[in-house]
């Protein structure tokens, strides 16, 4: 396995990101403890929750597999760098939702009793809140870091400018702010190279891709329905997105086999080579499914090979940061 600073951070971990929200709804509790075991064999220690995964309002359903996970002893909470998030609704109440100082402190506690922890490594705002100050949040988040409940922060969801204004109102009152953004980023889906990546670079920020294989749809989903698979693919936004870009799938499918890799491992080789990435999150739904994942680390291109890519899944505008994408 390889390593990576999160960000400018001195934190180590890995550049494959165990994805959990499978874990409950699609993929049995004695399956999800085997997936996080075989990532523990693979050396993979980076794992990615939420507090809304499992998708019962106010139960946590993930975040409690995985605390069971860890009650099973054995180094594997000491061995995890784990990630989990704020924000989603959790009750039917206004205050169990968003980021006020309230509702911070009281999911971090929820978290900390469902994952059966006293420390959350990287405790992730899921979506950015308009209508809380900067102000507000920091000093929530600097009590969970001084109690040791919280490690470091990160955003998810954020626009560049978000990042921008949290990490300027963060130095302010000389915390460390933000050391990650968790965004979608995938070759079909390159909006944020436009100003979340450059903010991220800026600022110190590691960049964790989500959906780094938009839905299925670059994991081999024409070979796939074909062979009598791809159920994602078959009915829904993701079936109404393959008709959309069959054919680009199609020749993508057909680049990836002269390469001699695997879709998926293209998309998510694709991505370790994009300047800012920490690591692209995977979502296995089984251990098998997780060891192919692994091939992603041996894949390389050469200069042809990017610039094929590139012609098949152009960059917004010009390609590159804003403004030269769009202007001069």
């Amino acid at each position: 396995m390889e390593y990576i600073n999160l960000g400018r951070t001195g934190l180590s971990v890995s550049r494959l990101c165990l994805g959990t929200m499978n874990f409950g709804p699609q993929t049995t509790e004695p399956d999800s403890y085997a997936i996080m075991d075989r990532a523990l064999d693979h050396g993979l220690n980076f794992f990615d929750t939420a507090n809304v995964y499992g998708w019962q309002t106010g139960e946590g359903i993930t975040e409690q597999i995985i605390g069971r996970w860890f009650a099973q002893g054995g180094g594997r909470r000491e061995k995890v760098v784990l990630a989990t998030k704020v924000y989603g609704k959790m009750g039917d109440w206004p205050n169990d939702q968003g980021l006020s100082a309230r509702h911070i402190i009281r999911a971090c506690e929820d978290s900390l009793r469902r994952l059966r922890t006293d420390t959350i490594d990287l405790y992730q705002m899921h979506h950015v809140s308009r209508a809380t100050p900067w102000e507000e949040i920091w000093q929530a988040m600097e009590t969970l870091v001084a109690q040791g409940k919280v490690l470091y922060v990160g955003s998810s969801n954020f626009a560049g400018w978000h990042l921008a204004a949290a990490q300027e109102s963060a130095s302010r009152r000389h915390f460390l702010g933000l050391v990650s953004e968790q965004c979608i980023y995938n070759l079909m889906e390159r909006t944020v190279e436009l100003e979340v990546i450059p903010a991220a670079q800026h600022y110190g920020l590691g960049v964790i891709p989500w959906s780094p294989l938009h839905g299925g749809l670059l994991g081999g989903a024409v070979r796939k329905l074909a062979e009598g698979g791809a159920g994602r693919a078959k009915s829904g936004r993701a079936a109404d997105a393959l008709a959309e870009h069959r054919p680009t799938i199609e020749a993508y499918e057909k680049l990836c086999s002269e390469l001699g890799h695997d879709p998926a491992n293209v998309g998510l080789g694709w991505l370790l080579t994009r300047p800012g990435v920490t690591a692209p999150i995977i979502g296995p739904r089984t251990t098998e499914q997780l060891d192919a994942s692994l091939g992603a680390l041996d894949v390389t291109f050469d200069d042809a090979a990017l610039g094929r890519l590139d012609e098949l899944f152009p960059p917004v505008g010009k390609g590159g940061p804003g403004p030269e994408a769009w202007a001069w």
